[in-house]
This record gives C-alpha cells, structure tokens and sequence, in this order.
C-alpha cells in the first residue's frame, strides 16, 4: 500500500485500514475506557494482579479496535528497539511469574508511615513498570497498559494515580533511555521519572 504524504504506518482495524492520523483518537478513547474499567473495577474491590485481569484491561480498551489481537498475549515474536522480549509462547508463563512475584513484593512494603515507604513504593513501581514492558505480553500498547499498571498498584494503595511524562520528543528520550538502563540492571533513571511524576501528582492534589 502506498503512504500518503505525512503518514507513516496503516494498521488493520475493526473499522477497516487507517493511517496513523485516524488512528491516535481511537487510541485514546481505548485508554479512557480501559482506565473507567479499572475505575469501576476498583469501586467493589481490590484490583487483582492476575494476568487474566490485565487481559482483560488491555480486551477492554482495545478489542473494539483489533478484534483480533485486543485482549490477548501476542502470538509472534517481536524485537523492541535493541531488546528481544521472550519467545511468544513464553508469555504466559512470564505473566504469571510476574504477577506472583509483584503480589509478594506488594505484601512486603513498609507501612505508609514508615520513612522507608515512598523510595520502596518507587522502587516497587519502577520494577513492575519496567518487568511488565520487557515481558511485552500484548502485540500493541504495552506501554500503554504498562503505564496503567502503575496506577493500578496505586489505585491499590489508595493513593493518587500518576502521569509519567512521555509524550513530547525529550522526555520520550529519557524515558527509552531508562528503559533500556532497566535492561541492563539499573534503575536509577526509570525511578528518577517515576519520582518525578510521583511528586507532580502529591502537588496537585
């Protein structure tokens, strides 16, 4: 298929080929219903950290645009940027490795009056954030999710959800940045922007 001037991707749809441009406000209602879903999830009780409930998070925001690949683990190897997530068939097991050790290490956070607390939660957000986009469980949006899952943590807690600042050009750069450090084993840059977004947030409350 031949670009149009300006675009630079087409993607297979519910509501047939569309260039990027048509593409971004249908991605942003995704991400509002999926955030009402975990609002409304979260009015009854605790948000579960079970790999069938971010399933179902990533189903709600985004089947209605990929019918076929909405809510579902990815069933194609894939390479991001200079990392090489696990095999396709490998995710599922990742996933629920994942979402055991991010429940025991949510258990084992001090209490909120506890000095420790805020750079623990930090470390803890950090590490969720990072593990759940190296896994990549979905074929689209992991970021998307992987951003969401931070406030689910929050949510959880019963503190203010947060923003992380990646969508202008620099900070987009930071944020890779800091990913790609996390690949290696450091943090430092992925916590530094979570603190960041963290303090951002407590000031406007």
């Amino acid at each position: 298929m031949t670009k149009r001037l300006g675009e630079t991707t087409y993607k297979e749809t519910a509501f047939g080929v569309l260039p990027r441009s048509k593409l971004i406000p249908l991605e942003i209602e995704g991400i509002k219903r999926a955030w009402d879903y975990v609002l409304k999830y979260r009015q009854k009780r605790k948000l579960p950290f079970r790999p069938s409930f971010l399933k179902e998070v990533h189903k709600t925001g985004f089947r209605w645009i990929f019918p076929e690949t909405g809510g579902k683990f990815r069933s194609v190897n894939v390479t991001v940027s200079q990392h090489q997530p696990p095999k396709f068939f490998e995710v599922h097991q990742y996933m629920e490795d994942f979402c055991r050790d991010l429940q025991e290490r949510f258990r084992y956070l001090p209490t909120i009056d506890d000095p420790k607390f805020f750079n623990t939660l930090i470390e803890l957000l950090s590490w969720a954030h990072h593990r759940f986009l190296w896994i990549h469980p979905f074929q689209d949006y992991n970021g998307r999710i992987g951003r969401l899952l931070i406030n689910i943590i929050l949510l959880n807690m019963d503190l203010p959800p947060i923003e992380l600042q990646v969508e202008t050009t620099a900070r987009r750069k930071k944020y890779v940045q800091a990913l790609q450090a996390a690949d290696h084993g450091n943090y430092e840059l992925l916590k530094n922007i979570v603190r960041a977004s963290m303090n951002e947030a407590a000031q406007s409350v």
